[in-house]
C-alpha cells in the first residue's frame, strides 16, 4: 500500500511541477504496488520493479509526454509572467518614448508596458509580448 500512496502523493506533486518527471517514478510505484500485492513477492521485488518501471516510463512515456504538451524546443512549461511572452493584447495607456511605461491588457490583465524600439504605442495598438521584466511587458507592435 505504501507504494500506491507513494504514486499518488507523486502524481499530486506532478501538478505543480513541469518536466513529467515525478509522472515517470509515480508509474514506477504504482507498478511495485502492484507487485507488492502480488503472493510470495518480496521487497526486492518490488525494488527491481520500481526501478524497472520508473526507468522503462523515463525512456518510453516522458518523451512522449513533452512532445504533446510542451512547446517545442522548451524543456519546461512557461507559467506565470513568462506565459506572457508572445501573447497579444493592446494598449489601454500611451507608451511614451524614453522607457516611459504605459498600460497593456494581455490575457485580460493590465500590465505596466514599455516599447522595444522605443516608438510611441497609442491606446488601441494592438502588440506582442516580447519580454517580461517584473511587471513590465516589453511590448512591440504586432505585424
Amino acid at each position: 500500500m505504501i507504494w500506491l500512496v507513494g504514486a499518488v502523493l507523486l502524481l499530486i506533486a506532478e501538478m505543480f511541477t513541469s518536466g513529467f518527471w515525478l509522472a515517470c517514478v509515480a508509474i514506477g510505484c504504482a507498478a511495485a504496488g502492484v507487485v507488492g500485492l502480488l503472493p510470495f513477492t518480496g521487497p526486492v521485488a518490488q525494488i527491481l520493479t520500481f526501478a524497472g518501471a520508473s526507468l522503462l516510463s523515463m525512456g518510453a512515456l516522458r518523451p512522449a509526454l513533452t512532445r504533446r504538451f510542451l512547446p517545442s524546443g522548451a524543456t519546461a512549461l512557461r507559467t506565470g509572467p513568462e506565459a506572457l511572452i508572445g501573447k497579444t493584447g493592446y494598449v489601454t495607456e500611451r507608451i511614451a518614448p524614453g522607457h516611459r511605461t504605459g498600460r497593456v491588457i494581455v490575457e485580460g490583465e493590465d500590465w505596466r508596458g514599455m516599447s522595444s524600439d522605443n516608438s510611441i504605442l497609442e491606446p488601441g495598438t494592438r502588440v506582442m509580448v516580447l519580454q517580461v521584466d517584473g511587471t513590465t511587458l516589453t511590448v512591440e507592435p504586432e505585424s
